[in-house]
């Protein structure tokens, strides 16, 4: 009979979520993932069979927690100022733990191409192009943006997150400030 699990699953993600987003995938050793989760490494590998799929599950979990934004720039509709509120909401997430930590997906995708992980790529594509298109819905609901310009716009917008993700990490508030007028300025 197998044995029952003395941790919660969500939980256990969660903290190595936090180590991940920290440290980085290939900086992020299993015996400090068993440190930081509780449990030890039979047991990560019985649940989640490797270092990558403890990764794949708190990309999952980050995705989730970053969606908060996401319902928070549809509901309210707001076109280009909807995504000029995220950019700012975007940088309180990642400095969530009062250290600036980026953004866990940009910061994968730094590491991507040491990691050689195609799955863990794959999740890095799929995640940009879901934002992509959320700028992409929101720029829609502009009425002085013509439709041939939307798909730049929103490249535009990716990578200047992406950039404000790094920024994240060196600069004062008052410096990313700069930096989100700036972006919307040249849009």
């Amino acid at each position: 009979m197998p044995r029952t699990k003395k941790y919660n699953e969500n939980e256990v993600i969660e903290k190595a979520m936090h180590l991940f987003w920290k440290n980085g995938y290939t900086s992020t050793s299993m015996q400090m993932l068993e440190k930081q989760m509780g449990i030890n490494k039979f047991s990560i590998y019985a649940s989640f069979q490797n270092k990558n799929g403890v990764f794949v599950k708190s990309l999952a979990c980050y995705k989730q927690k970053l969606n908060k934004l996401f319902i928070k720039l549809n509901k309210e509709s707001q076109g280009i100022a909807g995504i000029k509120q995220f950019f700012y909401d975007f940088i309180k997430f990642t400095k969530e733990d009062n250290f600036g930590k980026g953004c866990l997906v940009v910061n994968t995708a730094n590491e991507v191409n040491s990691i050689n992980e195609s799955k863990i790529a794959d999740l890095v594509i799929k995640f940009t192009n879901e934002v992509k298109e959320q700028f992409k819905i929101q720029l829609k609901r502009e009425n002085n943006i013509e439709l041939t310009n939307i798909e730049q716009k929103a490249d535009y917008l990716i990578i200047s997150m992406y950039g404000l993700s790094s920024a994240t990490k060196v600069f004062s508030a008052k410096q990313l400030d700069n930096y989100i007028e700036g972006v919307f300025k040249k849009l």
